[in-house]
């Protein structure tokens, strides 16, 4: 690794070694104690080096496995020739992608969304579905910085998220009735700002631009460099 972000603590490879051991694990005991104990048993790795790998155990585990999915995403992203698409497409596209990279463990995925949705892990999860969409945002090349760059990742985690729990019931031939459904959500979407942006042509819509919305104006997305050098926080 020559990047000192993507493995600060140099534990990269022992935690692809416990997800990897892992996995087959998952579909049977979910992401418990029992599959970070069976991991670490079966990629002979020390448990006190295991435990500083993933700390939380198992809900670590199960985020590393989510960031995992990110990284193959912005790969396939990078790799692929999405130049001549509409952006609502490149959108549907990365998202595609995203949900293909793990196909191959739908199970695990699935057991994920249920420890996720637990009251006491559910801002993990929401944390995980908002550095999807943060993710997809950022390989798409999108520039923004002030308060848009809130919006258009809520928005996407929103779409991402019911795509996900739309895909996780389909058993349609290539998942075509999944892929349906996020064309729909998007279009949804798209008619949505459609309508924002004749109300901003509006004489409601000055109103709105001299008052309320120049608050906004103010806000502006995270400092990069600020967080990835506070304490705490670590390039996923």
């Amino acid at each position: 690794m020559t990047d000192p972000h993507a493995d600060p603590d140099g534990l990269a490879g022992i935690r692809d070694r416990l997800l990897d051991a892992a996995l087959p694990h998952v579909p049977f005991d979910g992401w418990t104690q029992a599959t970070f104990d069976a991991a670490v048993t079966d990629s002979d790795v020390d448990p006190a080096l295991a435990r500083a790998a993933f700390p939380r155990g198992a809900v670590d585990m199960a985020l590393a496995f989510h960031y995992r999915g990110d990284a193959l995403m912005v790969q396939r992203i990078a790799e692929a020739d999405l130049a001549q698409m509409r952006f609502r497409d490149r959108v549907a596209a990365a998202i595609r992608f995203r949900l293909e990279a793990m196909e191959m463990d739908k199970e695990a995925v699935r057991r994920g969304a249920t420890l996720f949705a637990l009251p006491n892990h559910a801002a993990d999860g929401a944390g995980a579905i908002w550095h999807t969409a943060d993710a997809i945002w950022t390989a798409l090349g999108d520039t923004a910085r002030d308060y848009n760059w809130y919006t258009k990742r809520a928005t996407l985690s929103a779409i991402y998220s019911s795509t996900v729990l739309y895909w996780l019931g389909d058993d349609s031939p290539g998942h075509q009735a999944t892929w349906e459904f996020l064309d729909r959500r998007i279009d949804n979407v798209m008619s949505f700002e459609g309508v924002k942006g004749k109300v901003m042509k509006s004489p409601l819509g000055r109103v709105l631009e001299k008052g309320p919305l120049r608050l906004l104006d103010r806000v502006r997305a995270p400092d990069q460099t600020f967080r990835e050098n506070a304490p705490g926080w670590t390039r996923r």
